[in-house]
């Protein structure tokens, strides 16, 4: 009897999902919420971008997003789509393939990212020309399966990205956890490394890749080149703050909200009178997601 009651799981059914008022202000202002099929304007002076189409002699939404008006062109960004790289884009990938002079990484675009040989630090940061002794040790610095951050250096016309790591923030990443998102939901910043209070510390990826990782003493190896990484056990403390931000996280992408340093942040201490298990309860995530919004639109208002 006692092994029944010591076996006993709590069983949950599927609700409908609450249907949306369909409130959304349509075709006012210069950012508006269009689905497939919406007119966008009658006006024959605008030039068609991405994500429209000419139809009787009107302009049509053939995605769901937000449209987005530069002078006569008019496009629409898709609100959930593979990441598009830009310049300077911080994105955190994975190592696919290791070819010649290049690595294959993936990071959530349509095509797969490069990193070239040349576009990364040597260990000890030296400077000097690739030789082919460096290019043979290719795979004692990154190999298939390791995951990297690097900012973007360059999109070519297909939409492959070009990365590079010549930075001692960039690099190979240790021990932590990946979170995939949306790349709509990751707000653009000034930077994208966030050490937070709590202990834990923060990649966020303009890609939708988030590295959550233990807030490491500042001591920088400059041999270390960004490819010695530690595997030292994280303490059990760190591992439960890594999995409440890594809960938080998920709970503010179910309710659509941004994710940023402080939204983040907010949610985790609105998180703290709860069980870490407990935050993937649909009713707890709403509760959490709703006193962060609420503490957000304070701090704007």
């Amino acid at each position: 009897m006692a092994a029944a009651a010591a076996a006993s799981m709590e069983v949950r059914l599927p609700v409908a999902r609450k249907r949306v008022a369909p409130g959304f202000p349509r075709g006012s202002g210069d950012r508006d919420l269009v689905a497939p099929g919406d007119t966008i304007t009658t006006d024959p002076g605008y030039m068609r971008g991405h994500g429209t189409y000419l139809g009787d002699e009107k302009l049509v939404a053939s995605v769901a997003g937000v449209v987005d008006r530069v002078n006569k062109l008019v496009c629409v960004k898709a609100l959930k789509t593979r990441y598009y790289g830009e310049v300077g884009d911080i994105v955190v990938g994975r190592i696919t393939e290791v070819q010649q002079k290049r690595w294959k990484v993936e990071t959530n675009s349509r095509l797969d990212s490069v990193l070239l040989l040349s576009s990364m630090n040597l260990p000890g940061g030296e400077l000097r020309r690739r030789s082919a002794e460096d290019e043979l040790a290719m795979r004692e610095y990154l190999q298939e399966g390791d995951l990297i951050s690097a900012e973007v250096q360059a999109v070519f016309s297909d939409g492959a990205v070009s990365l590079h790591t010549r930075s001692l923030k960039y690099g190979k990443l240790g021990q932590g956890v990946l979170v995939q998102v949306s790349p709509s939901l990751v707000k653009r910043q000034k930077t994208h490394f966030h050490d937070l209070p709590c202990g834990a510390s923060l990649i966020l990826g303009n890609n939708g890749f988030i590295w959550i990782y233990p807030t490491l003493e500042q001591q920088k190896d400059e041999e270390a080149g960004g490819f010695v990484t530690r595997m030292e056990p994280v303490p059990l403390p760190d591992r439960e703050i890594i999995s409440r931000l890594r809960n938080c996280i998920v709970a503010l992408v179910t309710q659509k909200l941004l994710l940023y340093d402080t939204s983040i942040l907010y949610c985790y201490e609105a998180s703290l009178p709860h069980q870490i298990k407990d935050l993937l309860k649909p009713e707890v995530m709403e509760e959490i997601v709703l006193e962060t919004r609420q503490r957000l639109l304070e701090l704007e208002g």
